[in-house]
Protein backbone atom coordinates (compact mmCIF):
# COMPACT_ATOMS: atom_id res chain seq x y z
CA UNK A 1 0.00 0.00 0.00
CA UNK A 2 1.48 3.36 -1.10
CA UNK A 3 2.38 6.06 1.86
CA UNK A 4 1.13 8.87 -0.23
CA UNK A 5 -1.52 10.54 1.53
CA UNK A 6 -2.02 13.98 -0.57
CA UNK A 7 -1.68 13.94 -4.45
CA UNK A 8 -1.61 17.01 -6.04
CA UNK A 9 -2.23 16.79 -9.94
CA UNK A 10 -1.66 19.65 -12.71
CA UNK A 11 -3.91 21.84 -10.17
CA UNK A 12 -4.52 25.76 -11.69
CA UNK A 13 -6.50 28.01 -9.81
CA UNK A 14 -8.08 30.98 -11.78
CA UNK A 15 -9.56 33.79 -10.53
CA UNK A 16 -11.76 36.95 -12.14
CA UNK A 17 -10.17 40.73 -11.04
CA UNK A 18 -13.07 43.05 -10.55
CA UNK A 19 -13.61 45.57 -8.18
CA UNK A 20 -16.10 45.90 -5.39
CA UNK A 21 -19.64 46.91 -6.12
CA UNK A 22 -21.40 50.55 -4.26
CA UNK A 23 -24.39 50.13 -5.73
CA UNK A 24 -27.92 48.62 -4.77
CA UNK A 25 -29.05 45.03 -5.51
CA UNK A 26 -31.71 46.15 -7.95
CA UNK A 27 -28.17 48.13 -10.07
CA UNK A 28 -25.95 45.26 -9.77
CA UNK A 29 -28.99 43.04 -11.25
CA UNK A 30 -29.26 45.80 -14.39
CA UNK A 31 -25.83 45.88 -14.84
CA UNK A 32 -25.75 41.91 -14.90
CA UNK A 33 -28.79 41.95 -17.34
CA UNK A 34 -27.15 43.97 -19.46
CA UNK A 35 -24.11 42.57 -20.11
CA UNK A 36 -25.60 39.29 -20.43
CA UNK A 37 -27.60 41.00 -23.64
CA UNK A 38 -24.10 42.17 -24.66
CA UNK A 39 -25.60 45.59 -23.89
CA UNK A 40 -24.10 49.06 -22.48
CA UNK A 41 -24.20 49.06 -18.81
CA UNK A 42 -27.05 51.50 -17.50
CA UNK A 43 -25.56 52.31 -14.38
CA UNK A 44 -21.79 52.92 -15.61
CA UNK A 45 -20.60 56.26 -14.96
CA UNK A 46 -18.65 57.04 -17.75
CA UNK A 47 -19.61 55.17 -21.00
CA UNK A 48 -15.92 54.51 -22.96
CA UNK A 49 -16.03 52.92 -26.43
CA UNK A 50 -12.88 50.95 -25.16
CA UNK A 51 -14.54 48.97 -22.59
CA UNK A 52 -13.70 45.42 -22.66
CA UNK A 53 -16.49 42.91 -23.03
CA UNK A 54 -17.20 40.43 -20.87
CA UNK A 55 -15.26 37.53 -22.43
CA UNK A 56 -12.06 39.70 -21.96
CA UNK A 57 -12.45 40.82 -18.21
CA UNK A 58 -9.25 40.24 -16.36
CA UNK A 59 -8.28 37.26 -14.95
CA UNK A 60 -5.81 35.98 -12.53
CA UNK A 61 -4.30 32.61 -12.29
CA UNK A 62 -3.12 32.41 -8.50
CA UNK A 63 -1.97 28.39 -9.03
CA UNK A 64 -0.24 27.34 -12.45
CA UNK A 65 0.56 23.42 -13.13
CA UNK A 66 0.80 22.53 -9.67
CA UNK A 67 1.77 18.83 -8.89
CA UNK A 68 3.56 17.45 -5.70
CA UNK A 69 2.97 14.34 -3.72
CA UNK A 70 2.93 14.14 0.46
CA UNK A 71 3.65 11.20 2.11
CA UNK A 72 2.52 10.03 5.46
CA UNK A 73 4.46 11.56 8.45
CA UNK A 74 5.93 14.58 6.19
CA UNK A 75 6.17 17.80 8.33
CA UNK A 76 5.88 19.87 5.01
CA UNK A 77 6.61 23.53 5.10
CA UNK A 78 5.01 25.90 2.20
CA UNK A 79 6.64 29.41 1.87
CA UNK A 80 6.87 31.99 -0.95
CA UNK A 81 6.76 35.57 -1.14
CA UNK A 82 3.00 37.23 0.05
CA UNK A 83 0.68 36.95 -3.38
CA UNK A 84 2.54 33.95 -4.39
CA UNK A 85 -0.59 31.35 -3.91
CA UNK A 86 0.34 29.78 -0.92
CA UNK A 87 -3.13 30.23 0.72
CA UNK A 88 -4.99 29.45 -2.00
CA UNK A 89 -3.52 26.21 -2.53
CA UNK A 90 -4.38 25.44 1.14
CA UNK A 91 -8.12 26.04 1.21
CA UNK A 92 -8.32 23.98 -1.72
CA UNK A 93 -6.28 21.37 0.13
CA UNK A 94 -8.85 21.92 2.49
CA UNK A 95 -11.64 21.83 0.54
CA UNK A 96 -12.64 25.17 0.48
CA UNK A 97 -12.95 26.46 -2.70
CA UNK A 98 -11.99 23.73 -5.66
CA UNK A 99 -9.44 23.83 -8.82
CA UNK A 100 -10.24 25.29 -12.17
CA UNK A 101 -8.61 22.43 -13.53
CA UNK A 102 -6.42 19.58 -12.21
CA UNK A 103 -7.28 17.46 -9.03
CA UNK A 104 -6.44 16.67 -5.37
CA UNK A 105 -6.71 12.85 -4.36
CA UNK A 106 -6.48 12.19 -0.36
CA UNK A 107 -6.37 9.18 2.28
CA UNK A 108 -7.68 10.11 5.49
CA UNK A 109 -9.14 12.54 7.33
CA UNK A 110 -7.99 16.60 7.19
CA UNK A 111 -8.09 19.37 9.52
CA UNK A 112 -7.40 22.84 8.50
CA UNK A 113 -6.98 25.92 10.66
CA UNK A 114 -6.80 28.58 7.89
CA UNK A 115 -7.86 32.80 8.46
CA UNK A 116 -9.07 33.61 11.83
CA UNK A 117 -13.03 32.88 11.75
CA UNK A 118 -13.00 29.77 9.67
CA UNK A 119 -14.14 26.83 10.93
CA UNK A 120 -16.04 27.85 14.00
CA UNK A 121 -19.88 28.83 14.34
CA UNK A 122 -19.97 32.32 16.04
CA UNK A 123 -22.88 32.03 17.86
CA UNK A 124 -22.12 28.62 19.77
CA UNK A 125 -20.26 28.20 22.39
CA UNK A 126 -16.37 27.25 22.31
CA UNK A 127 -17.88 23.07 23.91
CA UNK A 128 -20.17 23.05 21.15
CA UNK A 129 -17.98 23.85 18.42
CA UNK A 130 -15.51 20.97 19.73
CA UNK A 131 -17.75 18.79 19.18
CA UNK A 132 -19.62 20.23 15.91
CA UNK A 133 -15.70 20.15 14.30
CA UNK A 134 -15.53 16.42 16.28
CA UNK A 135 -18.71 15.78 14.04
CA UNK A 136 -17.31 16.97 10.73
CA UNK A 137 -14.04 14.99 11.01
CA UNK A 138 -16.70 11.44 11.53
CA UNK A 139 -15.49 10.98 15.46
CA UNK A 140 -18.19 9.79 18.28
CA UNK A 141 -19.27 11.53 20.94
CA UNK A 142 -17.53 9.20 23.36
CA UNK A 143 -14.31 10.15 21.47
CA UNK A 144 -14.65 13.65 21.33
CA UNK A 145 -15.15 13.57 25.36
CA UNK A 146 -11.83 11.67 25.70
CA UNK A 147 -9.79 14.41 24.21
CA UNK A 148 -12.32 17.57 25.36
CA UNK A 149 -9.90 18.24 28.43
CA UNK A 150 -7.04 18.21 27.27
CA UNK A 151 -8.02 20.62 23.96
CA UNK A 152 -9.83 23.33 26.70
CA UNK A 153 -6.45 22.81 28.62
CA UNK A 154 -4.06 23.38 25.55
CA UNK A 155 -6.49 25.99 24.50
CA UNK A 156 -6.90 27.95 28.34
CA UNK A 157 -9.66 29.12 27.36
CA UNK A 158 -11.29 26.83 30.74
CA UNK A 159 -13.05 29.90 31.74
CA UNK A 160 -14.80 30.84 28.43
CA UNK A 161 -15.47 27.64 27.24
CA UNK A 162 -19.43 27.98 27.96
CA UNK A 163 -19.69 31.25 26.27
CA UNK A 164 -20.26 31.85 22.36
CA UNK A 165 -16.78 31.91 20.19
CA UNK A 166 -18.31 35.47 18.89
CA UNK A 167 -17.18 37.46 21.84
CA UNK A 168 -13.55 35.70 21.91
CA UNK A 169 -10.70 37.52 21.31
CA UNK A 170 -8.60 36.84 17.96
CA UNK A 171 -6.10 35.20 20.11
CA UNK A 172 -8.34 32.72 22.10
CA UNK A 173 -10.37 31.90 18.78
CA UNK A 174 -6.90 30.45 17.79
CA UNK A 175 -5.94 28.98 20.52
CA UNK A 176 -8.84 27.38 20.83
CA UNK A 177 -9.36 26.25 16.90
CA UNK A 178 -5.71 24.88 16.74
CA UNK A 179 -6.06 22.99 20.04
CA UNK A 180 -9.37 21.05 17.93
CA UNK A 181 -7.51 20.71 14.82
CA UNK A 182 -4.75 19.32 16.36
CA UNK A 183 -5.94 16.95 19.28
CA UNK A 184 -8.78 15.59 17.25
CA UNK A 185 -6.42 13.45 15.15
CA UNK A 186 -6.89 13.97 11.69
CA UNK A 187 -4.68 11.97 9.63
CA UNK A 188 -3.58 15.33 8.11
CA UNK A 189 -3.16 18.47 9.99
CA UNK A 190 -3.02 22.00 7.68
CA UNK A 191 -2.13 24.80 9.30
CA UNK A 192 -1.72 28.51 7.74
CA UNK A 193 -0.14 31.70 9.21
CA UNK A 194 -3.29 32.06 11.54
CA UNK A 195 -0.47 31.08 14.30
CA UNK A 196 0.88 35.11 14.09
CA UNK A 197 -2.13 35.90 15.96
CA UNK A 198 -0.90 34.01 19.01
CA UNK A 199 1.78 35.35 21.19
CA UNK A 200 5.14 33.64 21.56
CA UNK A 201 4.47 31.42 23.87
CA UNK A 202 1.56 30.00 22.23
CA UNK A 203 3.26 29.67 18.96
CA UNK A 204 6.39 27.62 20.42
CA UNK A 205 3.28 25.04 22.09
CA UNK A 206 1.68 24.43 18.90
CA UNK A 207 5.06 24.10 17.29
CA UNK A 208 5.73 22.05 19.42
CA UNK A 209 2.57 19.96 19.35
CA UNK A 210 3.04 20.17 15.50
CA UNK A 211 6.35 18.34 15.74
CA UNK A 212 4.27 15.67 17.64
CA UNK A 213 1.97 14.85 15.27
CA UNK A 214 4.34 14.46 12.56
CA UNK A 215 6.46 11.94 15.12
CA UNK A 216 2.65 10.33 15.53
CA UNK A 217 2.98 9.05 11.74
CA UNK A 218 0.97 11.78 10.57
CA UNK A 219 0.85 14.54 8.08
CA UNK A 220 1.09 18.29 8.70
CA UNK A 221 1.45 21.14 6.02
CA UNK A 222 2.37 24.26 7.34
CA UNK A 223 2.40 27.98 5.90
CA UNK A 224 4.21 30.27 7.38
CA UNK A 225 6.78 33.58 6.91
CA UNK A 226 9.17 32.25 9.60
CA UNK A 227 11.83 30.71 7.75
CA UNK A 228 13.33 29.68 11.19
CA UNK A 229 10.23 28.16 12.06
CA UNK A 230 10.27 26.40 8.64
CA UNK A 231 13.29 24.98 9.18
CA UNK A 232 13.30 23.33 12.83
CA UNK A 233 9.80 22.29 12.05
CA UNK A 234 9.82 21.05 8.66
CA UNK A 235 11.31 18.29 7.16
CA UNK A 236 10.69 19.07 3.39
CA UNK A 237 9.35 22.63 2.17
CA UNK A 238 8.07 23.77 -1.03
CA UNK A 239 8.29 26.98 -2.43
CA UNK A 240 5.89 29.06 -4.47
CA UNK A 241 6.68 31.65 -6.83
CA UNK A 242 3.46 33.37 -8.61
CA UNK A 243 1.59 30.24 -8.48
CA UNK A 244 4.20 28.23 -9.78
CA UNK A 245 6.33 25.59 -7.76
CA UNK A 246 9.42 26.55 -7.84
CA UNK A 247 11.62 24.04 -6.00
CA UNK A 248 10.79 21.29 -3.46
CA UNK A 249 13.34 19.54 -1.50
CA UNK A 250 14.52 19.39 1.95
CA UNK A 251 13.79 22.34 4.16
CA UNK A 252 17.38 23.80 4.65
CA UNK A 253 17.95 23.71 0.99
CA UNK A 254 14.41 25.02 0.23
CA UNK A 255 14.62 28.68 2.84
CA UNK A 256 18.63 28.81 1.69
CA UNK A 257 17.54 29.02 -1.91
CA UNK A 258 14.53 31.31 -0.87
CA UNK A 259 16.70 33.80 1.32
CA UNK A 260 19.06 33.92 -1.71
CA UNK A 261 16.52 35.09 -4.27
CA UNK A 262 15.04 37.15 -2.27
CA UNK A 263 18.65 39.03 -1.33
CA UNK A 264 19.04 40.40 -5.10
CA UNK A 265 16.11 42.52 -4.43
CA UNK A 266 16.53 46.21 -4.94
CA UNK A 267 16.59 49.76 -3.14
CA UNK A 268 13.99 50.90 -5.24
CA UNK A 269 10.43 49.33 -6.42
CA UNK A 270 8.81 51.04 -9.31
CA UNK A 271 4.59 50.40 -9.12
CA UNK A 272 2.39 50.03 -12.17
CA UNK A 273 -0.22 52.92 -11.89
CA UNK A 274 -4.17 52.63 -11.80
CA UNK A 275 -6.20 55.42 -12.91
CA UNK A 276 -9.82 55.55 -10.31
CA UNK A 277 -7.57 53.78 -7.61
CA UNK A 278 -5.01 55.14 -5.06
CA UNK A 279 -1.87 53.78 -5.70
CA UNK A 280 1.95 53.71 -5.26
CA UNK A 281 4.22 54.86 -7.42
CA UNK A 282 7.84 54.66 -6.45
CA UNK A 283 9.38 53.74 -2.90
CA UNK A 284 13.00 53.52 -1.63
CA UNK A 285 15.76 53.13 0.75
CA UNK A 286 18.42 55.00 1.59
CA UNK A 287 20.40 57.41 4.63
CA UNK A 288 19.50 60.85 3.31
CA UNK A 289 15.91 59.80 1.72
CA UNK A 290 17.64 61.41 -1.64
CA UNK A 291 18.73 59.18 -3.67
CA UNK A 292 18.37 54.98 -3.09
CA UNK A 293 21.31 53.45 -1.12
CA UNK A 294 21.04 48.85 -0.55
CA UNK A 295 23.76 48.81 1.67
CA UNK A 296 23.59 51.20 5.09
CA UNK A 297 25.97 51.43 7.80
CA UNK A 298 24.64 50.52 11.74
CA UNK A 299 25.28 54.15 12.85
CA UNK A 300 23.29 55.86 10.11
CA UNK A 301 19.44 56.43 9.90
CA UNK A 302 17.62 54.28 7.51
CA UNK A 303 15.12 56.74 5.42
CA UNK A 304 12.20 55.48 4.15
CA UNK A 305 10.50 57.08 1.24
CA UNK A 306 7.13 56.35 -0.50
CA UNK A 307 5.47 58.57 -3.43
CA UNK A 308 1.83 57.72 -4.00
CA UNK A 309 -1.13 58.88 -5.30
CA UNK A 310 -4.91 60.07 -4.41
CA UNK A 311 -7.09 59.90 -7.44
CA UNK A 312 -9.94 61.85 -5.82
CA UNK A 313 -10.15 63.30 -2.29
CA UNK A 314 -11.02 60.66 0.71
CA UNK A 315 -11.37 60.17 3.93
CA UNK A 316 -9.60 57.79 6.67
CA UNK A 317 -6.47 57.52 4.12
CA UNK A 318 -3.69 55.32 5.74
CA UNK A 319 -0.36 54.44 4.24
CA UNK A 320 1.12 51.16 6.52
CA UNK A 321 4.45 49.68 6.11
CA UNK A 322 5.53 46.76 7.63
CA UNK A 323 9.69 45.20 8.10
CA UNK A 324 10.38 41.98 7.93
CA UNK A 325 13.99 39.87 8.06
CA UNK A 326 15.62 38.51 5.59
CA UNK A 327 13.81 34.97 6.79
CA UNK A 328 10.86 36.26 7.19
CA UNK A 329 10.30 37.22 10.68
CA UNK A 330 7.87 40.45 10.70
CA UNK A 331 9.38 43.09 12.73
CA UNK A 332 7.28 46.09 12.81
CA UNK A 333 4.28 47.98 11.57
CA UNK A 334 3.97 51.31 11.10
CA UNK A 335 0.98 54.10 9.79
CA UNK A 336 1.18 57.77 8.62
CA UNK A 337 -1.69 58.43 11.03
CA UNK A 338 0.74 56.70 14.23
CA UNK A 339 1.68 60.12 15.10
CA UNK A 340 -0.63 62.27 13.14
CA UNK A 341 -4.23 61.50 13.35
CA UNK A 342 -5.45 64.46 11.42
CA UNK A 343 -4.57 62.76 8.01
CA UNK A 344 -7.56 60.74 8.83
CA UNK A 345 -9.85 63.65 8.19
CA UNK A 346 -9.74 64.58 4.85
CA UNK A 347 -6.37 64.12 2.03
CA UNK A 348 -7.08 65.85 -1.39
CA UNK A 349 -6.08 64.57 -4.56
CA UNK A 350 -2.89 64.66 -5.59
CA UNK A 351 0.91 62.68 -5.62
CA UNK A 352 2.00 62.40 -1.68
CA UNK A 353 5.35 61.17 -0.49
CA UNK A 354 5.77 60.05 3.21
CA UNK A 355 9.14 59.72 4.87
CA UNK A 356 10.62 58.21 7.63
CA UNK A 357 13.52 57.30 9.34
CA UNK A 358 14.47 53.93 11.04
CA UNK A 359 16.96 55.99 13.79
CA UNK A 360 20.82 54.77 13.61
CA UNK A 361 21.72 51.82 15.88
CA UNK A 362 18.32 50.30 15.86
CA UNK A 363 18.37 47.26 13.63
CA UNK A 364 21.39 44.85 14.19
CA UNK A 365 23.38 44.06 10.98
CA UNK A 366 21.61 41.54 8.31
CA UNK A 367 19.40 41.70 5.74
CA UNK A 368 15.73 43.34 5.36
CA UNK A 369 13.05 44.32 3.38
CA UNK A 370 9.53 46.16 3.17
CA UNK A 371 6.11 45.63 2.13
CA UNK A 372 3.73 48.38 1.91
CA UNK A 373 -0.23 48.48 2.57
CA UNK A 374 -2.74 51.49 1.70
CA UNK A 375 -6.57 52.13 1.19
CA UNK A 376 -9.60 53.36 2.66
CA UNK A 377 -11.14 51.23 5.01
CA UNK A 378 -14.37 49.67 3.53
CA UNK A 379 -14.42 51.56 0.33
CA UNK A 380 -11.28 50.65 -1.50
CA UNK A 381 -8.22 48.38 -0.52
CA UNK A 382 -4.80 47.98 -1.90
CA UNK A 383 -3.17 44.39 -1.95
CA UNK A 384 0.29 44.37 -0.22
CA UNK A 385 3.05 45.11 -2.32
CA UNK A 386 6.20 44.22 -1.68
CA UNK A 387 8.36 47.52 -1.06
CA UNK A 388 12.47 47.99 -1.78
CA UNK A 389 15.23 46.07 0.59
CA UNK A 390 18.56 47.00 2.38
CA UNK A 391 21.62 45.56 3.99
CA UNK A 392 22.57 46.89 7.86
CA UNK A 393 26.30 46.07 7.96
CA UNK A 394 28.70 47.20 11.18
CA UNK A 395 32.34 47.25 10.54
CA UNK A 396 33.44 50.30 12.87
CA UNK A 397 32.00 49.72 16.18
CA UNK A 398 33.41 47.64 19.12
CA UNK A 399 30.50 44.83 19.02
CA UNK A 400 31.89 44.19 15.20
CA UNK A 401 34.88 42.01 17.13
CA UNK A 402 32.52 39.84 18.41
CA UNK A 403 29.43 39.98 16.33
CA UNK A 404 29.72 35.98 16.68
CA UNK A 405 27.58 36.54 19.69
CA UNK A 406 24.93 38.86 18.55
CA UNK A 407 24.10 35.75 15.18
CA UNK A 408 20.30 36.34 14.38
CA UNK A 409 19.92 38.88 16.93
CA UNK A 410 17.49 42.14 15.16
CA UNK A 411 18.03 44.89 17.13
CA UNK A 412 21.10 46.25 18.11
CA UNK A 413 19.83 48.98 20.79
CA UNK A 414 22.28 51.10 22.57
CA UNK A 415 21.40 51.51 25.97
CA UNK A 416 22.17 52.76 29.06
CA UNK A 417 24.29 50.58 31.25
CA UNK A 418 24.88 51.77 34.89
CA UNK A 419 27.95 50.06 36.74
CA UNK A 420 28.84 50.73 40.45
CA UNK A 421 30.48 48.81 43.02
CA UNK A 422 28.96 47.03 45.97
CA UNK A 423 30.30 47.64 49.55
CA UNK A 424 29.23 44.23 51.10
Amino acid sequence: MSDVVIKVENLWKEYRLGTISHHSMVMDLQSWWARMRGKEDPNSQISSLNSHPSSEVDRFWALQDVSFEVKRGDLIGIIGRNGAGKSTLLKILSKVTTPTRGQVTYKGRIASLLEVGTGFHPELTGRENIFLNGAILGMGKDEIRRKFDEIVDFAEVEKFIDTPVKRYSSGMYVRLAFGVAAHLEPEILIVDEVLAVGDAQFQKKCLGKMGEVGKDGRTVLFVSHNMAAVESLCQRALLLDYGKVDIIDDAASVVNYYLSKGSSRSAECQYGRELDNLHFVRSFVGVDGVCPQSIIGLASPVAIVLDYVVPSAAKQVQIVCHLWSSRDVHIMTTADVDMTPEHLEIREAGHYRVRFNIPENTLAPGEYYLSFACGVPNVHLLDEQQGPAFEITDVDSYAASWSGARKDVLLALPLKWETKQLNL
